[in-house]
């Protein structure tokens, strides 16, 4: 029996697009001899679909779909994860469906409701297990959160299923891929069950799906596991009781894959919102430079505006630096100076200024005056602007409201920087786009003379390692200063993480790519006064 595995791309409330694409996926299968089609978690919807399913016009389409594929499909068996209402109550759901028959449904039993996720808020969890019979195999069904977790692949075992196939809408953080093979592994051991992994790809705002949908046989080996960021049907056998070795593509490397992920996340961003292109502010610096290259990589050179905005400030060879980039990476290009736009504005401030020192109010008046012609030219071209700031940044509040971090897509808001420059190398060693000086010289806002990064911030290294520790792992401020962190910097990171809550509510949305970014799994309250 040959199981195809539909790792697509739908896009989020699409149900007529959604619907043709898995169509198509059924037929291709179908004509390559499988006799299954498996989708992932809300194929029909898109994951997550989110408030849309309070709205009952939306959930009455999904079950106009249902029909359709009842009535055309035929030749194949389809699982398919969509929502499924009864009275009042709505499930997270998968459906089989054959040669016009609806065979059954399945509830997703386990909710999950903490990090990116907030199934509680929609669904009722299902009650029981769903086992259907193709060619003589009882095969059960699990939904993401429910192969987490030992009782639903148990139950479905004890129902009499030989194999279990799992809907999954998994998003992309570091090592994720390893985790999810580990916790698959399990269930095949503790239930002597093969298990087919099915999973989503595509950017949804912050969230990237990476695919990576793979197969487990009974020996716990790999039996197939499909690339990740492209949407591609895969093929699985069963036979004789077990999962028969197929392809299986390569892991990646850390930084590829996170490369990946924010390639990935621009991509669809872009594409499914439908904008014609990109502009983003090129500064010379390192941030700007990887960005730049993303968006490239993502969209092609056609569809990107790179503006460099010098001041007095603004180093020369950070000019030329930006000027050898466009020329290998082709996009459009243009200068504006922004000195006399500023010595207007401070002009027209003077007044309401006099008696005052220069502080960064006067730096941020160069931030935001960049941030307004940005966006001055995105109103008038339609193109989005992408935003070019780091983690570590944003954690420290080293960004200007208004300013850098005015745009639509903060393609570097989940990286810290110090992994700016691991994946700078990398994108580098896969042929070089990013200038060796931009990558070497020491960092810069360039707002005031002979100005540098770790004037005011400790060393990329102790902050970022402090900002894992505190953000990421949940460390208190006295943990952290045990692991041997001095004192003094780690009071400063956590203060200026906590005094900078404001800024981060007010930045755009941007690819996940670690389990706590400052999106949907960080929900700290800006008004606080908790202090370690």
């Amino acid at each position: 029996m040959k199981i195809a595995l539909a790792q697509i791309n739908p896009i989020v409330g699409d149900l007529d697009g959604n619907t043709e694409l898995i169509l198509a996926a059924a037929r291709e299968a179908a004509a390559n001899g499988a006799e299954i089609l498996l989708t992932p978690e809300l194929a029909l919807t898109g994951y997550p679909p989110e408030d849309l399913l309070l709205r009952p016009a939306f959930l009455q389409q999904c079950r106009e779909k249902i029909a359709r594929f009842i009535d055309e499909l035929d030749g194949i068996t389809l699982v398919l994860g969509y929502p499924s209402v009864s009275g009042d109550e709505i499930f997270n759901s998968a459906c089989v469906i054959r040669d016009g028959h609806f065979l059954g449904r399945y509830d997703k039993l386990l909710l999950p409701n903490n990090a990116v996720f907030d199934e509680v808020r929609y669904f009722t969890p299902g009650a029981v297990p769903l086992v259907f019979e193709q060619n003589g195999v009882n095969i059960g069904i699990a939904i993401c959160e429910d192969l987490w977790d030992t009782e639903p692949a148990a139950a479905a075992r004890d129902e009499g299923a030989d194999l279990l196939l799992a809907l999954n809408a998994s998003p992309y953080h570091q090592a994720k891929q390893s985790k999810r093979r580990d916790v698959a592994r399990q269930r095949v051991d503790e239930n002597d069950m093969p298990v087919v992994y099915c999973n989503l790809v595509g950017g949804q705002d912050e969230l990237v799906f990476d695919g990576h949908s793979f197969a487990i046989n009974k020996a716990g080996a790999l039996a197939l596991q499909l690339p990740a960021y492209q949407s591609v049907i895969g093929y699985v056998d069963y036979q004789n009781g077990d999962l028969q070795i197929g392809d299986i593509t390569p892991d990646e490397s850390l930084e590829a894959s996170i490369y990946g992920a924010l390639v990935q996340g621009v991509k669809d961003y872009i594409g499914k919102n439908r904008f014609p292109g990109v502009l983003l502010g090129l500064s010379g610096g390192i941030d700007s430079a990887l960005t730049l290259a993303i968006a490239v990589d993502a969209l092609g050179a056609d569809k990107v505006h790179a503006v460099m905005m010098p001041s007095r400030y603004t180093a020369d060879i950070s000019v030329n630096d930006s000027r050898e980039m466009i020329e290998i990476l082709g996009c459009q290009y243009s200068e504006i100076e922004i000195w006399p736009i500023y010595e207007a504005m401070m002009a027209g401030l003077a007044p309401e200024f006099a008696g005052t020192e220069m502080d960064t109010t006067e730096e941020n008046l160069q931030s935001r005056i960049r941030g307004m012609l940005l966006m001055a030219l995105s109103n008038k071209g339609g193109k989005l602007v992408l935003t070019t700031g780091n983690k570590s940044e944003m954690t420290t509040g080293y960004a200007t409201l208004y300013g850098d971090m005015a745009g639509g897509f903060a393609v570097l808001k989940d990286i810290a920087k110090t992994l700016v420059y691991r994946l700078s190398n990398w994108r580098n060693e896969q042929g070089v786009v990013i200038p060796e000086r931009i990558i070497t010289r020491p960092p810069s806002a360039e707002l005031r003379p002979d100005q540098k990064d770790q004037d005011s911030l400790p060393e990329y290294e102790v902050l970022d390692a402090i900002l894992a520790a505190y953000v990421e792992d949940n460390l208190s401020i006295a943990d952290i200063i045990q692991l041997g962190y001095a004192e003094a910097d780690v009071h400063k990171v956590v203060r200026l993480l906590k005094i900078n809550e404001y800024k981060r509510r007010q930045a755009p949305v941007g690819p996940r790519i670690t389990q706590r970014s400052f999106g949907k799994d960080w929900r700290m309250p800006i008004t606080q006064r908790f202090t370690r």
